[in-house]
């Protein structure tokens, strides 16, 4: 599974993370920034603290592979 990872900055230059799951591939960086700028002006989102994220620090594509082990149950 794929996770698209945002990475931002805020007030207090605390680092905030949004995760998006399975995102649409194959991943625009021009689109990308702009969807941070838009969450940036829109204000909606805070850090732990309440202060509200001011820069776009990165975006990040995470992929998880889980292979399941066949054990024998006693």
């Amino acid at each position: 599974m794929k996770t698209l990872e945002l990475s931002f900055l805020s007030e207090m230059e605390k680092t905030v993370r949004i995760t998006i799951d399975q995102p649409v591939e194959p991943i625009d960086p021009a689109q990308v920034k702009a969807a941070m700028d838009s969450i940036i002006a829109a204000n909606v989102f805070l850090d732990t603290d309440g202060n509200a994220l001011t820069e776009a620090r990165s975006a990040r594509i995470i992929e998880r592979n889980v292979t399941p082990i066949e054990i024998e149950m006693a």
